[in-house]
């Protein structure tokens, strides 16, 4: 061969990477060090039905992991057939065949939670239910709902035997609440969809009109007289009107717009600003109502005037100066009047006295003695065949402990302190002195006139000639009192989480999904 030849064949060996060359331990190596063995070629068995099994997947799943990873971290891992049924656990145990019950550390060997597990679970779902956005909403609307249709069921079972006394029809009472219902439903509706400047804006007028048709009734020849009281109105045929059940809230709407614009700009720090001209406003009705004799709705809207003043927080001595103020004038009123002061000695009552002057407070007793645990029936009241006065009105919730017993007065209570707390809720959560305000009003007034009822039905308290909101007979007091529950709906709905429930839960709004949009491809196209 000649040497021209030789030297490119040299070369070229030279470039060319040297042989693998075992070393002591028998191991081969290259030019970079150890060269790993390849593992020997092992034909995989034909797929059969048998080995797609998830039994078989886990084997091979199991088989494959041995192979790549280090043999100490499989060490514990089952080596039978079977025993991984389609998955590896992170733990490097087989799961389990059948339910195991497991302790407060999540280890088998108990068989029943522990104690205290279960109950802390449903506190927990009920606090966190109790604090959804939208629970002082549903609140207001269901329980003044119930209120409203139970009222109406017992209007119609207490007052049957009234309207048969006065030769009317049995359903008399019960279809004149009937329509005052499906007006004040209206009134609700309209309330709940208004926003708060037009709640504003009709403070106002309303206490204008209120004030003006309060002086009409103490007009003679306008103005009626009902036992003794002039506070109504006749609009035509049966219908009369209170206006005095409207001054209430004409008061808690000019109320609260007069302390949000000063607390706007800062003027309820000053007493004089937070009293006048609130308080001097407010014993003007007052003596509009003490003129036509009606104790009771004077002591529901002094209530009203102390439940504004806390709300714009008036310091303890001008509260106690007003209270005590208040209180003077009451005991006076009373004590100049034989009538009040014959139901003051009736509280507590149980003898009829010497000229029967405690005869409905006693015979109030009788009636939720009688109903024992879950009452006589529904309209199988004995006490309203004449032996109680004023059953459909003042001394309902008579009614209700008699023919529905102690579960139906507590059925009826337990509505009330739902309205309350959501009423009271709506007040503290919201960031507008106005809402503030009117919620605190509207629910001093409804849960003011409810305790004042009750407790004279109890025996309680006086005998004051207030109705049961939205459940006695009258449409002069329903009707206000479920505009006052729409309010409490629109300042519930004002609140910027429970819009934002309300927003999704409409019929036009649909959750996003996750899902991914594929474009359509041409035929052929993979």
């Amino acid at each position: 061969m000649p040497a021209d030849d030789i030297e490119p064949a040299a070369a070229h060996a030279a470039r060319r990477p040297s042989p693998r060359v075992a070393d002591d331990t028998g191991v081969p190596h290259g030019p970079h060090g150890r060269v790993p063995e390849k593992p020997p070629f092992r034909p995989s068995a034909p797929r059969t039905r048998a080995s797609r099994r998830p039994g078989a997947i886990g084997d091979r799943l199991a088989e494959t992991a041995r192979a790549l990873l280090p043999t100490p971290a499989f060490a514990g891992l089952p080596q039978e057939r079977g025993a991984f049924p389609g998955r590896v656990l992170r733990s490097g145990t087989a799961p389990a065949r059948g339910p195991v019950a497991r302790g407060r550390t999540g280890t088998p060997g108990s068989s029943r939670p522990p104690r205290g597990r279960g109950l802390r679970r449903l506190y927990e779902r009920a606090r966190r239910a109790w604090d959804r956005p939208l629970t002082a909403y549903y609140l207001i609307l269901g329980s003044g709902m119930l209120i409203t249709v139970l009222g109406l069921v017992m209007v119609y079972s207490a007052s049957m035997i009234t309207a048969l006394e006065y030769d009317l029809p049995a359903s008399y009472f019960f279809r004149k609440q009937f329509l005052a219902a499906a007006i004040g439903t209206g009134l609700l509706l309209f309330a709940s969809r208004m926003p708060s400047r037009l709640h504003r804006a009709l403070a106002y007028p309303l206490l204008v009109g209120a004030v003006f048709l309060m002086v009409l009734v103490q007009i003679p020849g306008i103005g009626q007289s009902v036992k003794g009281n002039q506070n109504w109105l006749s609009i035509g045929g049966p219908f009369q009107l209170q206006p005095s059940e409207f001054g209430k809230l004409a008061l808690i709407l000019w109320g609260a717009d007069l302390l949000a614009r000063k607390h706007d700009k800062r003027l309820l720090t000053q007493w004089k600003h937070m009293l006048v001209p609130l308080v001097p406003v407010a014993f003007m009705l007052l003596g509009l109502i003490m003129l036509g004799g009606d104790m009771g709705t004077s002591i529901i809207l002094t209530a009203i005037l102390f439940g504004l003043l806390w709300m714009a927080g008036a310091p303890t001595r001008l509260f106690a100066g007003v209270l005590g103020f208040a209180a003077l004038v009451g005991f006076v009123f009373i004590r100049t009047s034989e009538n009040r002061m014959a139901r003051l000695e009736c509280i507590g009552a149980i003898d009829l006295g010497p000229k029967g002057e405690c005869w409905q407070a006693v015979h109030g007793i009788y009636a939720l003695a009688s109903g024992g645990w879950f009452g006589s029936g529904l309209g199988a009241s004995l006490e309203k065949w004449g032996q109680l006065p004023e059953a459909h009105t003042d001394f309902i919730f008579a009614i209700v402990g008699e023919e529905l017993g102690l579960a139906g007065t507590l059925s009826v209570l337990a509505l009330f302190a739902a309205l309350g707390y959501a009423g009271i809720r709506v007040a503290g959560r919201t960031e507008d002195p106005f809402v503030r305000y009117a919620a605190g009003g509207v629910t001093t007034w409804i849960m003011a006139q409810a305790v004042v009822n009750i407790g004279a039905v109890l025996g309680l308290l006086p005998i004051a000639g207030v109705p049961l909101p939205l459940f006695s007979y009258g449409g002069s007091a329903l009707l206000p009192s479920m505009f006052a529950i729409g309010l409490l709906i629109a300042f519930a709905r004002e609140d910027p989480a429970a819009k934002a429930a309300l927003a999704v839960r409409r019929p036009g709004v649909r959750w996003k999904t996750m899902r991914r949009r594929i474009t359509k491809r041409p035929s052929g196209e993979r």
